[in-house]
């Protein structure tokens, strides 16, 4: 990947939407995967 700006890297996660929700619903889910962020699930906190 390619990141002309590191505004550009930044806020990426991957998003996966859930496809099986218990009963009848028409709402989305979507969930992060966190293990795949180009830093991995590394926080960057002091």
């Amino acid at each position: 990947m390619n990141y002309p700006t590191i505004e550009d890297f930044i806020g990426n996660t991957p998003l996966v939407k859930l496809q099986r929700l218990p009963g009848d619903t028409t709402n989305q889910i979507l969930v992060k995967l966190e293990g795949n962020n180009p830093a991995g699930s590394v926080k960057d906190r002091p």
